[in-house]
């Protein structure tokens, strides 16, 4: 769980004097003189790749009291969204970034008062000091960009079938039996411009709350109804392009998509190399579908297959970081491509050469499952040593994949293929096989290198049998 709180104080040029201690506050670049017991909420960053945040949703509202460890805020990092907490025993005094807004990693957010008399004192000096609430984004396309990074929760809002937003009878999740709707107050001012009544919202936030995405939802389920039985399905589906896709419009990158495209701008200045094999699978078919029933995945084969080849070559398994020096990793940790909605991620199967393969796969679902509701936290995707990308089950029987920065090797993995081949007697057979390509790092790893990782990993697939030990 990533923590929020940080706390930057400059004395005053007037004598202190304890009991009425007075600072000068960095509120988002201007100073404003605040009492000590005010502090700034920044923008964390929940990455090392990460250079601004989103607020998905703030989770307490102003005036709210807090205690040390309460979640406060739902951040979008480039890779997931995140709950974070607070450091501090204190009040909620103001909330300086709303919903959908945007804020570089460690300016203010928000401001935190330790007393309930001090909030008064801490609006005023942040509204002295011209920072206001950042407000979200209104463009034509907000509605598509914010339904990109939901925050997940078991009941998801999905603006492409808008009919699913509102309940008719239902007692809304986050109304504690009816009595109270609890919403973030964007939501609630949103609500109020829209028209939209929030009785009638199912909210996405944590725990049901209602944030600015659903009410958005709501209003333009609301516009919908009457718009397409005045227009006829004919004219919604000339209007809308595949899977709900707006034909002709300008969609911004969303936090992840802008981060995994600096990250393939920057691998462009690693010197590369591919080199590729073709492997025989047909014990590895036979094994797998002899131990699919219990769990086990292709992938954790494929992960378990190249981290035992690793532990043989571990130039392969190394990295590059200042272009002066490299690192023999001590722990071979496989990352994985997975496409997930707005972008691309690799959860990181830590240590794979020594867990079991039915652990592999286990671990394996419960990180696919996580990346896909947006909750793998940093350690579960920033600390592959090794990565592999699989197209084969796509039918896709080659390709080459990009470096990801800061890692010695890429492998990518195509479909495995019935192949007429000679047999060593002079004959013609048929046998199933992949073809894998791998890029590397041509500072540290060499040709001679990556073929014989190939060659040890070939002996393994096509003889799994330490698969399963």
């Amino acid at each position: 769980m990533a923590h929020l709180l940080q706390t930057t104080f400059l004395p005053s040029s007037s004598p202190l004097i304890r009991r009425n201690q007075t600072y000068i506050l960095r509120i988002s670049g201007s100073r404003t003189r605040v009492n000590a017991k005010i502090r700034e909420i920044f923008m964390p960053a929940l990455s090392s790749t990460m250079t601004e945040g989103k607020i998905v949703s703030w989770v307490r509202s102003e005036g709210d009291k807090l205690c040390k460890g309460e979640s406060v805020v739902v951040v979008e990092s480039d890779k997931a969204d995140m709950d974070v907490e607070t450091f501090y025993d204190g009040y909620l005094a103001k909330i300086m970034v709303d919903e959908g807004g945007v804020a570089s990693v460690g300016s203010a957010i928000a401001l935190l008062a330790e007393s309930e008399d001090e909030i008064a004192e801490a609006q005023a000096k942040a509204a002295a000091s011209g920072s206001p609430s950042s407000p979200a984004p209104e463009t034509s396309n907000s509605a598509a960009v914010v339904a990109a990074v939901p925050h997940p929760q078991p009941e998801k809002v999905k603006l492409a079938e808008p009919a699913a937003v509102t309940v008719g009878s239902a007692v809304h999740p986050a109304s504690e039996g009816g009595k109270r709707i609890v919403a973030s107050p964007y939501a609630k001012k949103l609500a109020k411009e829209l028209k939209v009544e929030l009785a009638r919202v199912v909210g996405s936030g944590p725990k049901g709350r209602i944030v600015a995405k659903d009410v958005e939802a709501a209003a333009a389920a609301a516009a919908a109804g009457p718009a397409a039985a005045a227009a006829g399905p004919a004219a919604s589906v000339a209007a809308a392009g595949p899977a709900g896709i707006e034909l002709a419009s300008v969609v911004p990158f969303t936090t992840m998509q802008g981060a995994v495209s600096r990250n393939m701008v920057e691998s462009l200045a690693v010197p590369t190399f591919r080199v590729g094999y073709t492997i025989t699978t047909d014990a590895l078919d036979a094994l797998y579908k002899k131990i699919k029933s219990k769990g086990v995945t292709m992938t954790a084969l494929l992960a378990k297959a190249t981290a035992l080849a690793l532990v043989q070559h571990p130039v392969v398994n190394s990295s590059c970081r200042d272009g002066n020096s490299f690192i023999y990793n001590s722990s071979i940790n496989i990352a994985v491509a997975v496409a997930v909605d707005g972008g691309l991620i690799t959860p990181v199967l830590q240590d794979a050469d020594k867990a079991d393969i039915y652990t592999l796969s286990r671990k394996w679902k419960e990180l696919v499952d996580k990346a896909r509701a947006k909750l793998l936290q940093p350690h579960e995707y920033n600390t592959g040593t090794f990565t592999l990308s699989n197209l084969g089950m796509f039918g896709v029987d080659r390709f080459d994949a990009i470096l990801p920065p800061g890692t010695g090797a890429i492998m990518a993995v195509g479909a495995s293929e019935p192949t007429v081949v000679a047999t060593k007697d002079g004959r013609i057979g048929m046998k199933n096989q992949m073809q894998v390509n791998v890029t590397a790092d041509h500072r540290v790893i060499y040709g001679a290198d990556l073929a014989s990782f190939l060659q040890t990993l070939a002996k393994i697939i096509e003889d799994p049998r330490d698969l399963t030990f």
